[in-house]
């Protein structure tokens, strides 16, 4: 039996939990509350991918401007404009398309703004893709993008359009998004977007005696023997570390 092709994040200790890496040209989902370090996770995992693997990178950003993103992730040594100016990393901006009408016309069809916002997204991720050869894409964060879909049906036929539209670029792509509570809060709500992810990292801060410890889970990922074990990671000056060889439980 074949090994899987594996693109390695380059993240301390997560590529060891992952067997070696993310299974390559699948889409893994990064689910986490605010502040945990999902656009940290991303972003780290498209810089490695530039500086250690050779792999040009896109960042979609379906929230943040250009100016306050690379601003951001410079407190961690990415400068990720000069990886641009050498064409190696490109920067899609996917914030517009909230400001989209209700309806829009082309030629003679009119379609729907939800439609319209995810053809618009996925034809600009596939040119950033295609202009500089990415073999790595994240997009930050889709929850934006995914409220616009009331119906679990359309919902479901929308993240399925933009997963397979990933798939179809050949790159590895990190997908984020807000992790939600049901009830009192003590039980999370699985996402549909969990389901037809091909991984899914979940990013935490619990409680652990009288500490809050942040922790890492990979819930599933598919052609991977999976560690399903809690560890604990960090964000440091560098990025995010992940302490395989310790469990929280």
């Amino acid at each position: 039996m074949s090994k899987t092709p594996r693109t390695p994040t380059g993240i301390a200790g997560l590529d060891e939990i992952l067997d070696g890496g993310i299974p390559t040209g699948r889409v893994v989902l990064v689910l986490g509350g605010p502040g945990v370090g999902k656009t940290v996770l991303s972003t780290q995992f498209l810089v490695n991918g530039v500086k250690t693997y050779r792999e040009n990178a896109v960042f979609v950003s379906l929230d943040e401007s250009r100016q306050h993103y690379y601003s951001e992730m410079e407190k961690f040594g990415w400068n990720l404009d000069q990886l641009e100016k050498e064409n190696k990393f490109a920067f899609v901006d996917a914030s517009p398309i909230r400001s989209i009408p209700g309806e829009v016309r082309i030629g003679k069809t009119t379609i729907g703004k939800r439609d319209f916002s995810m053809l618009s997204l996925i034809e600009a991720i596939r040119t950033a893709v295609k202009g500089i050869d990415a073999r790595r894409v994240a997009i930050d964060p889709i929850a934006s993008l995914v409220f616009q879909y009331p119906d679990p049906v359309e919902r479901r036929n929308a993240v399925l359009d933009l997963m397979e539209a990933m798939v179809g670029t050949g790159a590895t792509c990190m997908i984020s998004s807000e992790s939600r509570m049901s009830g009192l809060g003590k039980e999370r709500e699985v996402q549909l977007e969990e389901y037809l992810a091909h991984g899914v990292v979940m990013l935490q801060t619990l409680q652990v005696g009288r500490a809050l410890v942040r922790v890492l889970q990979v819930e599933k990922m598919r052609e991977t023997p999976v560690d399903m074990q809690p560890h604990p990671y960090k964000i440091a000056g560098t990025g995010i570390e992940v302490f395989a060889k310790e469990s929280v439980f």
